[in-house]
């Protein structure tokens, strides 16, 4: 009888619920039809970058937003149409990386209506929780400089500011904001509401690994590859445990921010 009076238990939703189809196959669909262009000479090279960058990271965000928002996929095509132009911008014109800003932009006005809670973007949080997160993002790279300086012979790369600032943009206007939207904020958390924190960490890592394995940009070579392997590995459950403690995905961010802006000092090939 106690059984019959209590309610049931909410079931999870199915892991991968809310996924915009559509909106991706559209996406890979143009993704093909430049790289075909591209090869057949209609083409510049530079438009499968632009096009890698709004397809791929537009896809990671188009997801998260679409799981944040019910299935609602015009927030994500909006991301999307904003990662286009800052893309060619910033393969245009010096300044044109201010650009990176538009993507973050709409996703905080996403946040600060309420939207975007189920990503961990919506309570606020204590500085203090941010500033951690990007000291061990900042601590984390520190010790990839150094250990690929000492056991691979990577040095650190003479570039350009305005090439470093450039890399920077991209990471916070697409890279970063992109894998920890997905791969934390709404992977991990769907994850963690069906298995362990631990299962859901593996599962959100591995998965984190995996995006970078397949990006053509990552430095070659099998030592290089397994460093990267592992320290990706390493940011991304650090990056879990961030989330988990604080509630929030800022601290997150601002983790990998450090730890990225590290990464982009390697001279590596």
């Amino acid at each position: 009888m106690w059984a019959l009076e209590q309610p049931c238990p909410e079931r999870p939703a199915p892991l991968l619920a809310d996924t915009p189809a559509a909106l991706l196959a559209a996406l890979g669909g143009a993704a093909l039809v430049v790289a075909a262009l591209v090869a057949g000479g209609w083409l510049p090279g530079a438009a499968l970058a632009v096009t890698g960058v709004a397809a791929g990271h537009g896809a990671l965000l188009a997801t998260a937003l679409a799981w944040a928002l019910g299935g609602r996929t015009l927030p994500g095509a909006v991301v999307v149409s904003l990662l286009a132009p800052a893309a060619l911008a910033a393969r245009s014109h010096p300044l044109g990386l201010v650009a990176y800003a538009g993507p973050p932009l709409w996703v905080a006005r996403l946040a600060a209506r309420g939207q975007l809670g189920a990503l961990g973007l919506g309570d606020r949080v204590p500085v203090r929780r941010v500033a951690e997160g990007a000291a061990l993002g900042a601590l984390l790279g520190g010790h990839l400089l150094v250990s690929a300086s000492l056991t691979l012979g990577v040095g650190i790369a003479a570039r350009p500011a305005g090439e470093f600032l450039g890399a920077l943009a991209y990471d916070a206007g697409a890279n970063v904001l992109a894998a920890e939207c997905f791969f934390r904020g709404a992977l991990f958390g769907r994850a963690q509401r069906r298995w362990s924190a631990a299962a859901a960490a593996a599962v959100s890592t591995a998965a984190y690994v995996l995006r970078y394995l397949v990006d053509p940009l990552l430095p070659k070579g099998v030592e290089l590859l397994v460093g990267a392997v592992f320290y990706l590995s390493c940011l991304g459950a650090v990056n879990c445990w961030l989330l988990r403690r604080s509630g929030s995905l800022l601290p997150g961010l601002a983790s990998a921010l450090g730890f990225f802006a590290a990464w982009r000092l390697l001279d590596a090939p």
